[in-house]
């Protein structure tokens, strides 16, 4: 399947081919059919990909304080490695998302098979999202309209 994925190292986004997410127990399988791209939030994203590792510690004082300890308890090599680690793996893009379940896990009841719904999932052809970000779509809401309410959501909350 196709995914929206950005590299925290350098910002570059791809779109990238990965497997379908497996089913867990309290989540959805769900199949995008369509996603709301929110320009602050993802734009905010590809800049600090795409700025220096100066700036990135700048931006976020705590995950300097986390690194310092980090140095303290298991040493330089150990938390360089494992800060290389973490800007290697690439990030999913995205988190508002609207679809038909394909599939339901373990402990959900809430939801059947061709339910639409939205959910915080990615900009991916499946998801699998826990069954508490995922919300019915009632009828006479269309996808469009649905896709913006968790960015909604989030500005509510603010």
């Amino acid at each position: 399947m196709k995914q929206i994925l950005q590299s925290l190292k350098n910002g570059n986004t791809e779109l990238a081919d990965v497997p379908v997410p497996r089913l867990k127990s309290g989540h959805l399988l769900i199949e995008t059919q369509e996603t709301l791209i929110s320009i602050g939030t993802e734009k905010m994203l590809v800049d600090f990909g795409k700025s220096s590792f100066i700036n990135k510690a700048r931006k976020q004082p705590d995950k300097v304080k986390q690194v310092i300890e980090k140095i303290k308890t298991d040493g330089l090599i150990t938390t360089l490695n494992a800060v290389q680690n973490k800007l290697d793996a690439p990030i999913p893009l995205g988190y508002s998302n609207v679809g038909i379940v394909k599939e339901v896990g373990a402990g959900v009841s809430e939801f059947k098979v061709g339910d639409r719904v939205l959910s915080n999932g990615a900009h991916a052809e499946y998801v699998c999202v826990p069954k508490n970000l995922t919300a019915k779509i009632p009828d006479g809401v269309s996808n469009s309209e649905a896709a913006f309410t968790v960015v909604s959501a989030i500005g509510l909350q603010g």
